[in-house]
């Protein structure tokens, strides 16, 4: 990766601190595909969550945060790569940027598995939902696709 000039730095911490002000460990972001190559090596993906019945769109600050370009066309995130989830990604990489020294465990959530954490951890045998850290912060939140 490129070095980062001072204001690609400030720019991306302006991002990531937005986005923390809005997302806490558990929340769901949906992630929508808009394009991809006919090689299929790349595809244009736009990251979303939903507050108070509304829809807020935070690809812009999604792509500042993980160091991605967007796409001039659909304004959608280029994600290069095949053979895996690159909506998975996305949010995973997000998950890195806002908690790199990783998050607190969310908890087990309600019946439903509303608030349940999500941290690859309890996928791994850790079947403790008490507050405890997770070293992991790409695990912090879900991804679902719209």
């Amino acid at each position: 990766m490129a070095k980062e000039t001072k204001v690609q730095m400030e720019a991306r911490e302006e991002a990531r601190q937005s986005l923390l002000k809005i997302l806490k460990p558990g929340d769901v972001v949906y992630t929508e595909l808009h394009s991809v190559a006919r090689s299929g090596m790349s595809r244009v993906i736009s990251a979303k969550i939903a507050r108070d019945s509304e829809i807020l769109d935070i690809t812009h600050d999604t792509s500042l945060a993980i160091r991605m370009s967007r796409d001039a066309k659909y304004g959608g995130i280029k994600m290069g790569g095949c053979g895996m989830d690159m909506g998975f990604e996305v949010v995973y990489m997000l998950g890195r940027a806002l908690w790199p020294e990783g998050f607190e465990c969310a908890g087990e959530g309600d019946s439903k598995g509303k608030g349940r954490c999500h941290s690859n951890d309890h996928c791994n045998g850790d079947r403790d939902y008490t507050p405890h850290h997770h070293n992991d912060g790409g695990y912090a939140l879900v991804q679902r696709w719209l």
